[in-house]
């Protein structure tokens, strides 16, 4: 089926997080650039949350940064979320801004390791405690990082790609991540560590992109189709924006919907590319547990409490076991998208709209 594949922009996560023993006053969040208000956190102490972009994946805005609100003001904490907008001196200007306006807990999702790191040690000189919130900052300081177990979420995509592939001779294309993200090489040693193994399947080609950069991705992806011939069996693209973009092109030489493509986030066009058939499968990494184990660590830690982990991860690049939450994430295909929306992460009328709602009736999405 052809039809117009724009990134949609979800307006996600009406739920609300209720933390245990927490007030449900209605404390001020930033909207993007402002500072958070009080409201029941008793002068404590604030936190402070940078997201990296609104251009690697919808979610940051549409989904983490209402859920992350949710679970602020219903704990009645002080509180300021912003976003770098992909630029790594933005993100040091906000940090510094951060510091300076009294936060005593700061959580960054880098834009790269090396500006991570430089924030977090200079947020370690001021007293603020650090987190690394979904990406690991290699060389850096944090006191936790909080995350899903990435090296699983690249392995359920590349069981996903083998399932939907079968055993057949196959040529593969890998569309990674961004080469700083260093989830995005967990993701594709995850993948490679499951589709390696498959004597049958033959890599053809295999490029980054480059902050995870949609736009890119099409020509990217365009450029690694001529030159394969277009002899491609399967797609791995790290994330339902990258799907998006692979689509585009195999849609555009009649191959939509006969060439499995994998994906992450378990977005809104990744779901519906699902239900339509053009999407092999995607991760759901659910925002709402992301957010809220953010929300209950960094409240401890503004409390003077050691927040409680589930293990630690290596930071080969600083020589360190970093203490570590990390979440399970759940493979997604046709078969239970319900599953997302029964996690409150979406609702079904998000997905279903317009030649949707046949798919999703046909599916059992409700």
């Amino acid at each position: 089926m052809k039809r117009t594949r724009n990134l949609v922009l979800a307006t996600v996560m009406g739920a609300t997080l209720a933390l245990s023993a927490c007030s449900s006053s209605d404390s001020g969040g930033s909207d993007g650039g402002g500072n958070g208000g009080g409201g029941g956190g008793g002068g404590e102490g604030k936190i402070g949350v940078i997201l990296p972009d609104t251009k690697s994946s919808v979610r940051w805005e549409s989904a983490d940064k209402p859920a992350l609100e949710a679970a602020f003001k219903a704990a009645g904490v002080d509180y300021d979320i912003q976003n770098a907008e992909g630029d790594a001196d933005k993100m040091q200007t906000i940090a510094d801004g951060m510091i300076t306006d009294g936060v005593t807990v700061l959580a960054i999702v880098n834009l790269d390791s090396d500006s991570g790191a430089a924030i977090e040690e200079k947020a370690k000189s001021q007293g603020v405690k650090t987190i690394d919130y979904d990406r690991l900052t290699l060389g850096g300081s944090a006191d936790v990082y909080i995350s899903y177990d990435n090296s699983k979420v690249g392995a359920l995509q590349g069981e996903g790609l083998a399932k939907c592939l079968g055993e057949k001779d196959a040529n593969i294309v890998y569309l990674n991540g961004s080469p700083t993200d260093n989830n995005a090489t967990l993701f594709s040693q995850g993948a490679h560590s499951v589709l390696d193994k498959v004597t049958t399947y033959k890599p053809v080609g295999e490029q980054a992109v480059p902050d995870w950069d949609n736009e890119q991705a099409v020509t990217i992806f365009e450029q690694l189709y001529t030159k394969a011939d277009g002899k491609i069996d399967g797609v791995y693209a790290a994330n339902d924006g990258l799907a998006g973009a692979v689509i585009s092109i195999l849609d555009k030489n009649g191959q939509a919907g006969k060439v499995p493509v994998t994906g992450q986030d378990a977005s809104v066009e990744g779901l519906q590319n699902i239900l339509a058939g053009d999407q092999c499968m995607t991760i759901q990494k659910s925002a709402a547990g992301q957010a809220k184990a953010l929300a209950e660590t960094s409240i401890a830690m503004v409390k003077g409490d050691k927040p409680e982990t589930t293990g630690t991860v290596e930071d080969e690049t600083g020589g360190r076991e970093v203490p570590a939450i990390l979440l399970d994430p759940v493979s997604i295909d046709k078969t239970n998208v319900q599953a997302v929306v029964d996690a409150g992460d979406l609702k079904a009328s998000d997905i279903c709209t317009a030649d949707f709602a046949k798919f999703c009736e046909e599916n059992g999405v409700k």
